[in-house]
């Protein structure tokens, strides 16, 4: 068998700007997009509001409306019943979700189907 723990482990700083840094390309296209949310939403964590910040910037640039929202969906999916993530997630983004014109899911009804 095979031990990988001899790689030194990334503080939740570290991680945290890792992705930032990655959504935050200016030349990210749609596939680096989707993978990057894909790789992290199979973490065990809902990711930090400044990652999601960066992934729906990243959304804007690429005028892609719909992954916009399905971040979120995601995000509120990761959070499962600790009812107090989403909440806080959205307050946190808010100023963003204004700026960039990106509507909840909620605000489009899709919570209802």
């Amino acid at each position: 068998a095979r031990c990988y723990s001899h790689g030194s482990q990334e503080s939740d700083e570290e991680f945290d700007a890792r992705w930032v840094t990655y959504f935050n390309k200016p030349d990210i296209d749609a596939w680096e997009l989707r993978k990057g949310i894909n790789t992290l939403v199979g973490y065990d964590l809902v990711p930090e509001p400044k990652i999601i910040d960066a992934a729906l910037r990243a959304c804007r640039r690429l005028n892609d409306f719909a992954t916009a929202v399905r971040i979120l969906e995601v995000v509120k999916d990761k959070a499962g019943p600790h009812k107090e993530i989403y909440p806080y997630v959205i307050q946190e983004l808010r100023p963003t979700l204004s700026e960039l014109g990106i509507s909840t899911p909620e605000e489009l009804g899709l919570d209802k189907a």
